[in-house]
């Protein structure tokens, strides 16, 4: 037994120094250790990109080639402009919104919800007629849309009208053509160009209106028709940091998106860049 004096009972003054800083060294170390690993927890970084649908593998592949650092991630969720708008003005916690139009944004910073400073228009887009696939190779030059180009009976997929981008721009060139009264009663409103090329594809509806990076990717069905640009509002992907959310890490991915390597992932995949 040690006795009343403990562990220093009977030892000298040396014995006694000589303890006292090896345990010192050891709460030193230890609280090195708590310090780093605490710093290190502090630095790793998450960021959320909320993303139109239509840029969703252009958006992985850009998150693929992105050097986030160690322990950092970035993440994305895909769904319709609308949709997606609607979750942030709930408090859906991200970091950055990537829109298929600019209308959705000006909703968004109407209500103080993105950094405006941040704001950019990244990337452009173009329409297209899909009909499911035959087989047959798709013409070339693709013509531009008109009545004939169009299915005398059964539905026409396409973006929801009212609400979602991709139908919006659809229903103004139809409109410009003169078609849309003819039309209306039989679109297949869908929540975003890829459910829409989707019914098509399923052979819900012979013909429908995509975006010609949907319809680049999109299996069981090709182009048949253009739709001139001059028929609707120029399509613009505009994109910001909410507010709130401008991390570091959230910074560097959207300077990567907006410059040469993350621009030239969108114009690989068949967007045009603003």
């Amino acid at each position: 037994m040690r006795g009343r004096g403990g562990f220093f009972a009977g030892r000298g003054p040396f014995a006694m120094r000589t303890a006292f800083r090896v345990l010192a060294a050891g709460m030193f170390v230890s609280a090195v250790f708590v310090f780093c690993a605490a710093a290190g927890t502090a630095r790793a970084e998450r960021v959320v990109v909320l993303a139109a649908a239509s840029t969703a593998a252009a958006v992985e592949e850009a998150i693929a080639r992105f050097d986030a650092g160690p322990g950092n991630r970035v993440v994305a969720s895909y769904a319709g402009t609308p949709a997606l708008a609607r979750q942030i003005e709930s408090g859906a916690p991200a970091d950055l919104f990537l829109a298929a139009n600019a209308a959705w944004m000006d909703y968004l910073e109407a209500r103080g919800l993105i950094a405006p400073a941040s704001r950019r228009a990244l990337l452009g887009n173009r329409l297209v007629l899909v009909a499911a696939d035959d087989g047959a190779a798709p013409p070339a030059p693709l013509p531009p849309l008109d009545a004939a180009a169009l299915p005398a009976e059964g539905r026409l997929a396409m973006g929801d009208p009212e609400h979602v981008p991709v139908g919006i721009y659809a229903r103004q060139a139809l409109e410009a053509l003169g078609l849309w009264p003819a039309l209306r009663g039989r679109i297949a409103p869908a929540a975003d160009a890829r459910a829409a090329l989707a019914l098509v594809a399923r052979g819900e509806a012979p013909r429908g209106i995509v975006y010609a990076t949907d319809a680049v990717r999109g299996a069981g069905v090709h182009a048949v028709a253009s739709v001139p640009a001059a028929l609707h509002e120029a399509i613009v992907y505009p994109i910001a940091l909410l507010r709130g959310r401008d991390s570091p890490l959230a910074r560097r991915f959207l300077a990567f998106l907006t410059g040469p390597a993350g621009r030239a992932v969108f114009t690989g995949a068949g967007f045009v860049a603003e």
